[in-house]
């Protein structure tokens, strides 16, 4: 299947009739990609529900559908820009090959707003020709190119893929396209072939109150069956609805948090806080200033102090010596006196004062004299300056120090709660978006309870179609056993057995060649090959078990959230490989959280192998100018288109070429 042409006209931001060539090849060569570019919210999302929408109409799971009825979906589709006279149109040209030949076929789908009915116009040209027919029986048509049920396997986008790789097993609708692709539905087909098979027997050999019992009974089945049919349906809405209103839920947080929701809730909180942080920067203040009132501010011309104090230090020492000279020349006066006494000649008299002239001249040149005497400070004064800059003006100025690094600290929390409040929301607004959120929440609880209650209604139907089977063959057992037609009944038994074993080994070789596929894509994806040596899928529940070189479990959780995406991407992959349909393959917003490494490997590894068709809508910070750059150099891109989104007018145009 190939998609050859996509025609919009007044679809969504669309207006006006615009022709998009999605055919692959170029100039006689076949490249598989179609780039498109384009901003958030300038019409990526679009052109994908345009695609579903073709080919699925009412049963499309559109993106933007919500819990909205078809006739309002279409509504809602139209371009406010639409002329009164004008339809809102999806035309979709694709070829396939049925029976050796290619068949191209165009379909077409146009409605108004309000469209009649509900529904709008299917028609479905083979070549320049409508088909009725065909267009009577497109939904059975479609199913056997290209089933609904695995459409997402393969027109799938970024969000779908995140979402994938968070949980730990796929979702019902991955389960069941999982299952459709590797035929195993066949299997529970004809089991349920064999019921009927089995009932009808029981018709024809019940008496007639037996007949009246067992109608009685399978009017009970069939009423259980379709409720079930129903609630399952009802499922997989409400776990499409649920993945919808959690990201509607995140997406009103983020809003509330980025335009100051939060911080306005916690503006109470956030008023205290500054208040007690102004009053302990007060303090802090006045701590400093007394202070300041002390000795602290001689710290300014502590330099100047320590010399003096190396200045007064060598006047004392001077005036001691000084003092203590004097002493020694009183004592010298004294033993001359008591030498006259002693009636010693005056020679020696005199021999004894030179001496001791010469000892008190040595000891005066010894002393010297300071080179200036300036201060002239006692002795209890030095050790008052001493004290003062060996022990207090130290201790003060650590205290200061941290003073003022605790007021620093202080004043930071005073501009950062300050710039907090700033930013808070003002009341009205914060309001409406705490609305918002809550809405947002309480629409998200109320899926999530109606989900819990269709599991437990579900549940309750299967325990009773159980019981009504038991019943059933209770009657088999108690009123057949006579008649030529039991051992059909009986064979039925055994062969839903048996059916039960060929689909428990079915489904391991069909698994088993699905973990090969899935195991090479993820290692080819992977730039840490030796991470993983296996991927393994659970036969109860698909969920992915990986392993490494040397047998032993890598548990998920060490997985980075770029490579929880590309495994997501590789059971994905491995599944188309697998199911050997011939699909073209559409991502939406590709690349989400990938880091550059697991980037490059993909654009280089898996958007030019995925499929012989892959149609790729970006914005420019996912496939940049690097990676296109890439892209082109291995001749993978066949055509480059750019969505142009025009603010003012809110319409989109698309143009030819990429954003470089």
């Amino acid at each position: 299947m190939k998609f050859i042409e996509l025609v919009l006209q007044n679809f969504g931001p669309y207006a006006g009739r615009q022709v998009i060539n999605l055919s692959p090849e170029d100039n006689e060569k076949s490249t598989p990609i179609i780039l498109f570019g384009g901003m958030n919210g300038g019409g990526k999302t679009t052109l994908m529900d345009a695609i579903r929408l073709a080919l699925y109409g009412q049963r499309a799971q559109c993106s933007t559908r919500g819990n909205l009825g078809y006739s309002d979906f279409l509504t809602q589709c139209v371009n406010r820009h639409t002329p009164p006279t004008e339809k809102t149109r999806i035309e979709l040209f694709f070829e396939h090959i049925e029976y050796n030949q290619v068949i191209k076929l165009r379909i077409v789908r146009y409605w108004t707003a309000n469209p009649k009915d509900g529904k709008d116009h299917l028609g479905i040209l083979d070549g320049e020709w409508p088909d009725t027919a065909l267009a009577q029986t497109w939904d059975e048509y479609i199913e056997n190119l290209l089933p609904l049920g695995i459409s997402n396997l393969f027109l799938f986008d970024g969000e779908q893929v995140k979402e994938l790789a968070d949980l730990d097993t796929p979702p019902p609708l991955v389960v069941e396209a999982i299952k459709s692709l590797l035929g195993l539905e066949l299997v529970d087909r004809l089991s349920v072939d064999l019921d009927v098979l089995v009932s009808r027997k029981r018709k024809q050999l019940a008496g007639a109150k037996e007949l009246a019992d067992l109608d009685e009974i399978e009017r009970k089945l069939n009423k259980y069956n379709e409720e079930k049919e129903a609630v399952t349906q009802e499922q997989a809405n409400l776990t499409n609805q649920s993945h919808i209103a959690k990201k509607n839920h995140q997406q009103t947080y983020n809003k509330f948090l980025s335009e100051g929701g939060k911080i306005a809730g916690e503006k109470s909180q956030l008023d205290q806080q500054l208040e007690e942080a102004k009053e302990k920067a007060q303090k802090q203040r006045q701590s400093l200033c007394e202070l300041a009132a002390g000795a602290l501010p001689l710290a300014l011309i502590q330099p100047l102090l320590m010399e003096a104090e190396i200045q007064g230090e060598k006047e004392s020492v001077w005036q001691q010596a000084q003092a203590a000279q004097n002493l020694i020349k009183e004592r010298d006066r004294r033993l001359l006196d008591r030498l006259n006494q002693l009636q010693l000649t005056a020679q020696k008299i005199k021999q004894i004062q030179t001496f001791l002239d010469g000892e008190n001249k040595t000891l005066a040149e010894d002393i010297g004299k300071p080179e200036e005497f300036r201060l002239g400070v006692d002795i209890e004064t030095l050790k008052n300056l001493s004290l003062l800059l060996h022990h207090q003006l130290p201790l003060e100025i650590n205290q200061a120090e941290n003073q003022l690094q605790y007021l620093t600290e202080f004043e930071s929390d005073i501009d950062s709660t300050e710039r907090q409040l700033a930013s808070a929301a003002a009341p009205e607004i914060y309001q409406r978006l705490l609305d918002a959120v809550n809405e947002a929440k309480d629409e998200e609880i109320k899926i999530k309870v109606a989900a819990e209650i269709a599991d437990r209604k579900k549940l309750e139907l299967e325990n009773a179609i159980a019981q009504i089977k038991k019943d059933l063959a209770a009657y088999g057992e108690e009123f057949m056993n006579r008649k030529n037609s039991h051992h059909i009944i009986t064979s039925a038994a055994k062969v839903q057995k048996t059916l039960q074993v060929f689909r428990e080994k079915l489904t391991l070789k069909k698994l088993n060649k699905l973990e090969i596929q899935v195991t090479e894509c993820f290692r080819y994806l992977l730039h840490k090959s030796n991470l993983v040596h296996r991927v393994v899928i659970d036969a109860n529940n698909y969920s992915l078990s990986l392993y490494d070189p040397e047998g032993k479990s890598v548990p998920k959780h060490r997985l980075s959230a770029g490579e929880k995406q590309l495994l997501a991407i590789a059971l994905l992959w491995g599944l188309a490989r697998v199911s050997g349909r011939q699909l073209p393959v559409a991502i939406d917003t590709p690349l989400g959280r990938l880091d550059s490494s697991h980037r490059t490997n993909l654009v280089e590894r898996y958007f030019p192998s995925a499929s012989h068709q892959v149609i790729l809508l970006s914005t420019d910070t996912e496939i940049g100018k690097i990676e296109v750059e890439k892209l082109r150099e291995q001749d993978a891109i066949a055509r480059e288109y750019l969505l142009k989104y025009d603010i003012e007018q809110r319409q989109t145009i698309v143009e030819e070429g990429y954003f470089w």
